[in-house]
């Protein structure tokens, strides 16, 4: 394992339009001692040609495919597998970095000797208009707050991998990343650190459940199928995950002037 490599988790699936974008934030980092993994989970637009064009003179980016579609639990966990690095970091294929973005979250788990952290971000429009928000979240996410609601953003979180090991998560179709942290928080609380590092892109289409009964639906496996509780016990935490959604909309999603 290289103790100063940050291995950068990138699922992708039908985000051409996006990901040139998106790897040009990487190659653009301050911190230059990364690898890209990027897995493709059978695309059938223009990814893999787009990925071919970087890869032809940037050995630090790593593709792969999957032999069939199988979704982005799936592919995430197979990227994990691929990690050499120390740091392992998470950016999905159409969202963005800022350039301090890997040297500041290093920097600062280094210094305070943290094995898990999540930072701020702010949203922009799938034309890349920002829209105004910036998210943030407790200054420390223990277990049960984690349980709870998802507090960090994917793009937003690093962990040691010495500290944590290797994370799987079970085939869920939503809500997998939230599965990860639910395994990571078991081995260290999650500090913020209070900066805008990262833009997350709101695309037309998201499968982010847009309704209650939406996000019910997509918030009750995580705890039955990717924590394998009791029925009652996975209807309790996702009743709480709705309550604390609000709860974050209200104090920790704030808007901002974007002009």
């Amino acid at each position: 394992m290289n103790n100063s490599l940050v291995s950068i988790i990138t699922p992708t699936y039908n985000c051409g339009p996006f990901i040139a974008e998106t790897i040009r934030s990487v190659q653009a980092q301050t911190y230059t001692d990364w690898e890209m993994i990027i897995v493709d989970d059978c695309s059938t637009d223009e990814t893999r040609d787009v990925v071919a064009g970087f890869i032809v003179n940037d050995p630090r980016i790593r593709y792969l495919c999957n032999e069939r579609n199988s979704g982005a639990a799936i592919t995430r966990n197979r990227a994990l597998r691929e990690a050499r690095g120390r740091w392992i970091a998470f950016l999905d294929s159409d969202d963005l970095w800022e350039p301090q973005k890997l040297e500041r979250q290093v920097d600062f788990m280094s210094a305070n000797g943290y094995a898990f952290t999540y930072h701020e971000y702010v949203e922009m429009m799938q034309d890349g208009a920002l829209r105004g928000i910036r998210v943030s979240g407790p200054k420390r996410v223990s277990r049960w707050a984690m349980f709870a609601c998802c507090w960090p953003g994917c793009l937003s979180v690093m962990y040691d991998s010495t500290c944590i090991g290797l994370v799987q998560i079970a085939d869920i179709r939503k809500n997998n990343d939230t599965a990860l942290w639910l395994k990571v928080v078991r081995k260290s609380p999650c500090y913020l650190l209070p900066e805008n590092l990262a833009r997350y892109r709101r695309r037309s289409g998201s499968i982010t459940p847009p309704s209650i009964v939406g996000r019910i639906k997509a918030l009750y496996p995580l705890f039955r199928v990717a924590e394998g509780m009791n029925p009652v016990a996975a209807w309790a935490w996702t009743l709480v995950n709705v309550a604390a959604s609000f709860y974050k909309k209200i104090f920790y999603v704030k808007k901002y002037n974007a002009v």
